[in-house]
């Protein structure tokens, strides 16, 4: 009887917020009545409309718009005309980031510690892969405060079991507050063949690649709602509402593997990585200082020994490493293109102007996926070949990267460091910064009139309460009748106008499979993790048993220089603030690779609720 006490009590608070009390009269006749129309739900005055796109796997060193080597002049325009935020991060890897980003709560706070796959997911409220609905999105936020909401790309939120045609939908994008979706729901896709759903159901997909489609999605989404008559006719009908804002979650799969894209774009960088990754680490840093978007007491760390110095490779293994290269620089600059696209339509139809741009340049590092050698059409997960015999496939299929045909394509361990320049480490390393660390555009060109580059600590759950600081929306305390957890991160609006003012983000946790880090005030504690399951992937992990390490950031932005041995109390005190932060969001049992690799997933039990 309590429960179902309790079930009534929500379903009166949803019906109450969504048809308010009705506040005329009613009669037996039209004329002893009085009409009282619901009022419309309408966003601020002047409310922006607002466009957030993250990107995948990019490292922090990859595009132009932060001294990389691959030209990316369309976020160059928004860097620009806006703010570089030098020192935000994301979780390591893309689930927990994308959980983390869309909810403004830690990514195990809202049950995506790993992943919403059943293989990377377990039993645990921190662990189970579904997000909760005391946990509401930016997207159901802003639909209950007048926005028109839409997404394209890729979701990587849904839980497996529901990502059918039959539903349940409530985890699906048109479930979590977007009126609209076109992309794809899992974590990878290839990008000729997508695994493609529109709103509620799968699609076939046009041959063209994806992030093509998603554009031309995301443009018909705007003008569809820019166009749409807002009038209501008929008897006492309400006046017209004005024009509503819109929400635009633009994820692409890029540059996730595969490394897939047009022919045009595919040979673009044609001989300009034969140099190799040494030499791009050195130009790219020196390119970094010279824009401030890395501290000017910051030392590039020396290449991982795990990976061969480019001037003792082979000529076969320089021209398949550039080749590789090649093509993912292309991904990214076809990338950049594609949203380019974007902003110039949003010109176009004056909407420019008054939209809050927020670009998120990866949802982790560099990938180390590709392994030592780089890949091309075999299974992540597929037995490792000796190193000579996968030199020799590779070669053999060269011509393939980039095409349809290569489905896993993606480039080797080298030059994802060379993408992650200045930082050490790759994605799934939440122990080090280049697992984290990556850029961050803030542009508004209507209400943002600084400039320039802003370096206080951020991390990817501050986008939320940032988005909507500026918009001027309070966090709602329901969503629906339903009671909303805190958010629990910092908004960056204070440091738009201030460069020098204080990080407000003072502490951070970080876990991913094993690999964890704990952040305070500039000090940081950190325990690398190998990864069994991928051939070639704890590359870079500490060799030997992993022992925990200390380093002062302000000091030493690249994790160079371990202090745990200097500073014993400090690496201790730390350690216990991992635990209380642990606890506190529900991160515990810690699930690792190993784990993930040795255990048996029970059948998925069917509940109520999460």
């Amino acid at each position: 009887m309590t429960a179902l006490a309790a079930i009534l009590m929500l379903t009166t608070q949803a019906q109450a917020q969504t048809q308010p009390p009705f506040q005329g009269k009613i009669g037996r006749t039209l004329a002893d009545s009085t009409e009282a129309w619901p009022a419309p739900v309408r966003a601020p005055a002047g409310a922006p409309n607002i466009v957030w796109i993250l990107l995948d796997d990019v490292g922090y060193g990859a595009a132009s718009a932060f001294g990389g080597g691959i030209s990316t002049p369309r976020l160059e325009e928004l860097a620009q005309q806006g703010l570089r935020y030098t020192n935000f991060h994301t979780t390591a890897i893309c689930a927990p980031t994308r959980a983390a980003l869309l909810t403004g709560r830690n990514s195990s706070s809202v049950h995506v510690a790993g992943f919403s796959h059943h293989s990377l997911a377990a039993g645990f409220p921190g662990w189970d892969g579904y997000l909760p609905s005391q946990a509401g999105t930016i997207a159901e936020i802003l639909r209950d405060n007048g926005y028109s909401t839409f997404a394209v790309g890729k979701y990587g939120v849904t839980p497996d079991e529901d990502a059918t045609d039959a539903g349940p939908f409530d985890r699906w994008p048109t479930g979590k507050g977007f009126d609209h979706f076109f992309g794809f729901l899992g974590s990878q896709t290839d990008q000729y063949k997508p695994d493609l759903v529109e709103d509620q159901a799968h699609v076939t997909p046009d041959g063209r690649h994806l992030s093509e489609q998603i554009t031309d999605k995301a443009i018909s989404f705007i003008d569809r709602q820019q166009h749409a008559a807002p009038a209501r006719t008929g008897l006492g009908a309400p006046p017209p509402a004005p024009t509503k804002p819109f929400f635009l979650y633009y994820a692409p799969g890029a540059t996730h593997a595969p490394h897939q894209v047009p022919d045009d774009w595919r040979d673009r960088y044609r001989g300009k990585f034969d140099a190799g990754w040494d030499v791009y680490r050195q130009q790219v840093f020196a390119q970094q200082k010279k824009l401030g978007v890395i501290p000017a007491n910051a030392v590039l760390p020396d290449r991982d020994p795990g990976i061969k110095p480019w001037a003792k490779l082979s000529p076969d293994e320089r021209k398949l490493y550039a080749r590789f290269m090649e093509v993912y620089a292309g991904y990214l600059g076809y990338t950049d293109a594609q949203i380019g696209r974007l902003v110039d339509h949003l010109k176009k139809i004056n909407q420019f102007d008054n939209t809050l741009f927020v670009v998120v340049i990866g949802d982790n590092g560099a990938s180390k996926e590709g392994t030592l050698n780089g890949d091309i059409d075999r299974s992540l997960t597929a037995p490792a070949l000796p190193e000579k015999e996968n030199l020799a496939y590779n070669l053999a299929h060269i011509d393939q990267i980039g095409t349809p045909e290569g489905v896993e394509a993606n480039y080797p361990l080298g030059w994802a460091q060379a993408t992650n320049t200045p930082f050490r480490c790759w994605k799934q390393d939440a122990n080090c910064e280049g697992g984290t660390r990556n850029p961050l555009i803030v542009s508004y060109p209507k209400a943002i009139s600084a400039r320039g580059v802003r370096q206080q600590y951020g991390h990817v759950i501050d986008i939320l309460p940032t988005t909507l600081e500026l918009a001027k929306i309070t966090p709602p305390d329901t969503i629906r009748g339903i009671a909303q957890q805190p958010i629990e991160g910092t908004s960056l609006a204070y440091s738009i106008d201030d460069a020098a003012a204080a990080s407000r983000h003072r502490t951070q946790y970080y876990y991913i499979f094993g690999a964890r880090a704990i952040y305070q005030d500039g000090w940081k504690a950190s325990l690398a993790a190998p990864n069994p399951l991928i051939a070639g992937a704890s590359i870079g992990a500490d060799h030997g048993t992993p022992a925990w390490r200390l380093y002062n950031l302000d000091q030493d932005p690249t994790e160079r220089v371990d202090l745990a041995g200097k500073n014993p109390a400090k690496l201790a005190e730390l350690q216990a603030l991992f635990d209380k932060e642990a606890q506190a969001h529900n991160l515990y049992p810690l699930v690792t690779w190993q784990d993930v690799g040795n255990r048996r997933r029970q059948p998925v039990q069917q509940e109520s609720a999460h």
